[in-house]
């Protein structure tokens, strides 16, 4: 096993929030829980079957251009997957798919498949599907954070309106400070203080270096 696999998939150097690999997909698909809940089964669909044929056709690939099938068959994926949720709700895919597109560029940014070796199935899969865990449990957060407090309410996909509120409404008269976080530099904002608070507590539990950081993109 090599030190991509190897690392901590939460505390590792090649971890979600230390790569930020996503961190647009991050912002986007958080303004909303209904967003991000869809969004989390893009992730794990699109990072789960092209683990799974891209290590297991991995002997008949050419040498080059392993890197181009690889964005081909995550964007595949990701179709398939908006395809079959838009014949069950075709107005939530009308609201998050501009998002979803960036799941592939997301896949390929993280590192998650070495194509200048073969990739054992059983290993790709397990460590594939584990970092969409973590990205989708990630983005769920985000969600829980920004929208209650950003616009009062609180969503699930489904209804005839593609989502539908918990509770809440949005409130105009709402203290400005806190509606910024349902919008995109709210996000941002919060995703800063998020990754430093993270890198605060990863070094503090694990006693990683802060030089190490950026170690998974070199």
């Amino acid at each position: 096993m090599n030190d991509r696999y190897g690392s901590h998939v939460f505390w590792g150097s090649y971890s979600p929030l230390s790569l930020l690999t996503a961190a647009a997909l991050i912002i986007l698909a958080s303004s909303r829980l209904a967003f991000a809940i869809v969004c989390s089964g893009a992730i794990i669909w699109v990072y789960g079957l092209t683990a799974l044929v891209f290590s297991a056709a991995g002997s008949i690939l050419p040498a080059r251009g392993k890197k181009l099938i690889l964005l081909f068959l995550s964007t595949f994926m990701c179709g398939i997957f908006m395809i079959l949720i838009g014949l069950i709700n075709p107005l939530v895919i009308l609201g998050s798919g501009f998002f979803l597109f960036l799941v592939p560029p997301s896949l390929l940014g993280s590192g998650l498949f070495d194509t200048s070796r073969q990739i054992d199935l059983e290993e790709a899969l397990s460590r594939s599907i584990l970092e969409a865990l973590v990205m989708s449990l990630i983005i769920v957060a985000f969600a829980l954070i920004r929208e209650p407090l950003g616009m009062g309410t609180l969503s699930l996909p489904g209804g005839v309106q593609g989502i539908f509120e918990i509770f809440g409404s949005v409130d105009e008269d709402a203290f400005v400070p806190i509606r910024i976080l349902s919008a995109s530099a709210g996000g941002l904002l919060l995703l800063g203080y998020g990754t430093a608070l993270y890198r605060f507590l990863r070094e503090r539990n694990t006693g990683t270096p802060k030089d190490n950081y950026g170690e998974g993109l070199r």
